[in-house]
């Protein structure tokens, strides 16, 4: 007899409808899974077998094939083995049930109880778009399928429980629609710019990145505070929307990163990869792609420390997602998109031994030296940074001073409200930060005195500036004025942003 259950494959960031037909015909004992299945999947047989012995049913010793289809289609994990043991179960008759509206998510213990699965929160919406009525997923997983409105979602924690179901001894278990509420992340003693002693117009640079969304350089001498700064900007950024929760999240759960007890992920992702992580592990990859550490900081900040120490094929492979907000990985067999857009934050010493220009302490490194560590930074990659400031060391008398500085939320205030003018300025398009402006845009919003002119004029000049470059001072200098709650771009806006700009320092 022959049995059909659907499942569901990610591919990428997406769902895939998965159709596993299982027929058991006479013949020697076997069990075969067709259909691209990976190493998980093929080891699917023994954790089936055992867990329909151990659910008080009966494994057939008969000629047993599954076939997942489409058959071209890879298939990866152990999200397969409800669907395959489900099948076998009506397959073999010792289970009668319409499951042609049904979606079965679930890996199974040896046991027979349900597993985690990752992936959950893509496959439900893919679900819901599809017209699916029931999808049934493990306990341990309701929280996160419930996120999508509009569809059944029905927990079960075993296959035992499951079979009970389908024979009427049970009745139909059901979770209703999680709440998504709107949340701000507290903010700690370690990450508070309050605790921050000097580097004032570091906090500054990092108010107006956060406000923008723009990327940022730091370049000083060791324990001048440049990581303490990167650390406290998570803290000054607006809070997500539930829109923006609900994609983090959907990148968290395809890699398996989303905590067990935490649903929803609300906190803007902070992630600081060490400058030996692999190109896959960067920018995402791998036989069956998966995102890398610039799409698990999307939507938040990715912290690459000491910068020139990332290999030159890595920081250009950084190119293509900070201009584009998405990342492509090509394959012989097609490509995948993932979303990155991410702020960078990077921090770097001027030069190995990390003393170069200190008034304190004399650099050791030849004037060779110190130009070749520097250019290990394109300036490709550097003109596609926003805002470059220089953290000096900071003197006994601040670090003694018993004062405390502004408090983080009173400069996330300022970040949201600097943010809901840009909302609003943006409203109904799929742009949400001033960096993100396109020339379009730019042109169109980025209206500046007529004083001001000659002062970008100059700046064209004196600094050769690309076209990219004056676009990016346009987009720095309107967040400055939107700090300012600023209609036009004004001179000193444009003179701020400009300070900002990378300057060579051999």
């Amino acid at each position: 007899m022959l049995a059909k259950v659907l499942t569901c494959a990610i591919v990428g960031l997406e769902g895939a409808i998965v159709e596993a037909e299982v027929d058991i015909s006479p013949g020697l004992p076997s069990f075969t899974i067709v259909g691209l299945p990976d190493t998980a999947v093929q080891e699917a047989r023994e954790r089936v077998r055992a867990a329909i012995r151990n659910s008080g049913y009966t494994f057939p010793m008969k000629r047993i094939v599954a076939n997942l289809a489409p058959a071209d289609l890879k298939k990866a994990g152990p999200a397969y083995d409800l669907p395959i043991a489900l099948g076998i179960l009506l397959s073999s008759e010792q289970l009668a049930a319409d499951v042609t509206q049904t979606l079965l998510l679930g890996e199974l213990s040896l046991d027979g109880s349900l597993r985690h699965t990752n992936g959950v929160l893509p496959m439900v919406a893919l679900a819901r778009e599809q017209g699916f009525a029931n999808i049934i997923v493990p306990e341990a997983d309701a929280r996160e399928a419930s996120l999508i409105a509009g569809v059944k979602i029905m927990p079960f924690s075993s296959l035992a429980q499951l079979g009970s179901y389908f024979r009427g001894e049970l009745p139909a278990p059901e979770c209703k629609p999680g709440q998504v509420a709107e949340y701000t992340p507290p903010v700690s003693a370690a990450t508070d710019l309050a605790y921050i002693k000097g580097q004032e117009h570091a906090k500054r640079a990092l108010e107006v990145a956060a406000a923008g969304g723009h990327n940022v350089i730091m370049m000083g001498p060791p324990g001048s505070g440049k990581t303490l700064l990167a650390r406290s900007l998570p803290a000054i950024l607006p809070p997500m929307t539930n829109e923006e929760a609900l994609d983090v999240t959907r990148i968290y759960s395809v890699s398996g990163l989303l905590p067990p007890d935490t649903p929803l992920i609300r906190q803007r992702p902070f992630r600081a990869p060490h400058y030996t992580i692999s190109n896959a592990g960067l920018v995402g990859g791998g036989h069956f792609p998966k995102p890398g550490e610039i799409s698990l900081s999307h939507r938040g900040v990715l912290f690459l420390d000491e910068l020139p120490e990332f290999g030159h094929s890595l920081l250009e492979t950084l190119r293509q997602p900070l201009e584009d907000k998405v990342i492509t990985i090509s394959r012989a067999q097609g490509s995948l998109t993932f979303p990155a857009n991410f702020m960078l934050v990077a921090a770097m010493n001027p030069c190995p031994c990390g003393y170069y220009g200190d008034p304190l302490r004399p650099c050791t490194c030849p004037a060779s030296v110190v130009s070749r560590y520097q250019q290990r930074i394109s300036g490709p990659f550097m003109d596609r940074v926003d805002i470059f400031i220089e953290v000096p060391h900071v003197d006994y008398e601040k670090l003694a001073d018993d004062r405390l500085g502004e408090k983080s939320d009173k400069v996330q205030a300022r970040v949201m409200s600097a943010r809901l003018r840009q909302r609003q300025r943006f409203s109904g398009g799929r742009l949400s930060a001033n960096a993100e402006m396109t020339p379009t845009e730019v042109r169109e919003f980025c209206q500046v005195e007529e004083s001001a002119q000659s002062l970008l004029k100059a700046a064209m000049k004196q600094l050769y500036l690309s076209a990219r470059a004056f676009h990016r001072i346009l987009k720095l200098a309107r967040t400055i004025a939107d700090l300012d709650n600023g209609d036009i771009i004004k001179a000193n806006h444009l003179a701020e942003a400009i300070q900002y700009r990378p300057r060579s320092s051999v």
